[in-house]
């Protein structure tokens, strides 16, 4: 079956597309509208594939590239990421045609042989490092931690197209391919999601390699990802976008996350939006329950938000486990210049603030408050005290 859409006279996307992926490295990222994993074929005086696809797929993969060439004609392989859905169709490929090198960064080819354990012809490249391959020449530009240590991008001359591998991707399935076609809501829902679950770590690596990117001053027409569209239609928004989430991003908005055993840290933390809102009604309030609440959706608010609130009752002295494993996440994003305190209800001695406070001090949140407590169930007045600390973190900020 023929796969293969030109997108140039030189170049074809030949990847796939899985519409009925639901989650991603592992069960870690939750997946909505599906993904694609994009690999193209480069067709000049030289043959060249820039990456494959899933390991699900390789079989599918090699059949569908075997339907659009002969794959004895490829010259070369560029793997310009080693993680498994990208490479994943590598050794299947490699069946066929053995001795073809593979480009890769000194790093990608750490990551190639311990995962395939192959005796492979691979060449290792550098950032200004090019290849000739008629018409055009590729030009190798490293990109390490966007997002694994390994990663590069691939500009090709004439064509003006960067290969971009992981950055400015998303997941988001498409037939269509290009971002004038997709759900433009859609779109960058899912590209800030991916953002901000995946490259929010390395923000200040993202706008070091953009810059550095953009002082080579490349004319770029497309900008060719490795999951979710293509950038055909003002490619530079994608890349603006990057440069402002990856500046302590924030909006005018502050997350309540918390999780509840018999309601009345909910009703706490509903207290507090009043308060809030009462303080300052152009605030955007969202309240999540972190044990209802898809995990990757919270961290892209708290991405949003300017300040965050984190409650939980307390339970064995400690909080409530969903609120444990999101800050476990949270603590490893390492967000920047947002501010926090906690909240929550208790019965005998009430730790879950305390505990709360401490780690969202080693997530690195300023902490503007020692947090708000209320024993049992909350009634009218220990409502009202929440509201007013629903105001007073207002005003901290």
């Amino acid at each position: 079956m023929r796969t293969a859409k030109k997108l140039t006279d030189k170049v074809s996307w030949v990847g796939k597309v899985d519409w009925e992926l639901q989650t991603f490295h592992g069960h870690e990222y939750s997946v909505r509208k599906g993904s694609s994993y994009n690999s193209y074929l480069i067709r000049d005086e030289k043959v060249v594939l820039i990456d494959t696809v899933w390991l699900p797929y390789d079989q599918e993969f090699v059949e569908n590239l075997r339907s659009e060439i002969d794959l004895n004609e490829i010259d070369y392989i560029i793997i310009q990421h080693a993680e498994i859905d990208h490479s994943g169709a590598l050794r299947e490929l490699m069946r066929e045609i053995p001795g073809t090198p593979i480009y890769c960064t000194k790093n990608g080819e750490k990551v190639i042989k311990g995962h395939f354990h192959e005796d492979w012809n691979i060449v290792t490249v550098k950032t200004g490092d090019t290849l000739d391959i008629g018409e055009s020449q590729l030009v190798f530009v490293e990109a390490p931690m966007l997002h694994w240590p390994d990663t590069m991008f691939t500009y090709m001359t004439g064509e003006n197209i960067l290969f971009s591998n992981d950055a400015f991707g998303q997941h988001y399935a498409t037939e269509s391919l290009y971002n004038d076609t997709a759900d433009q809501c859609d779109l960058f829902a899912e590209a800030l999601k991916y953002y901000a679950n995946i490259l929010t770590p390395f923000s200040a690596l993202v706008k070091k390699k953009i810059n550095e990117v953009l002082a080579m001053d490349l004319p770029v027409n497309l900008i060719c990802t490795s999951h979710g569209v293509l950038w055909r239609d003002n490619p530079a928004q994608i890349i603006q976008k990057y440069l402002e989430w990856a500046d302590a991003y924030q909006e005018n908005q502050i997350t309540i996350v918390y999780d509840t055993m018999w309601n009345s840290t909910r009703l706490m933390a509903e207290a507090i939006a009043v308060g809030i809102q009462q303080e300052d009604p152009e605030v955007t309030v969202k309240l999540l329950n972190a044990a209802k609440v898809d995990k990757n959706d919270i961290v892209t608010e708290i991405f949003k938000s300017k300040a965050i609130l984190a409650g939980s009752s307390t339970v064995n002295n400690r909080y409530l486990s969903a609120m444990g494993g999101l800050l476990e996440m949270v603590k490893g994003l390492k967000f920047k210049q947002k501010k926090a305190a906690a909240f929550g209800s208790y019965g005998w001695s009430g730790e879950a603030v305390k505990l709360l406070t401490e780690d969202l001090t080693t997530a690195g949140f300023e902490i503007v408050n020692e947090g708000h407590r209320a024993i049992w169930v909350p009634d009218e007045d220990a409502l009202k005290a929440c509201q007013e600390f629903g105001r007073s973190f207002v005003q901290s900020l």
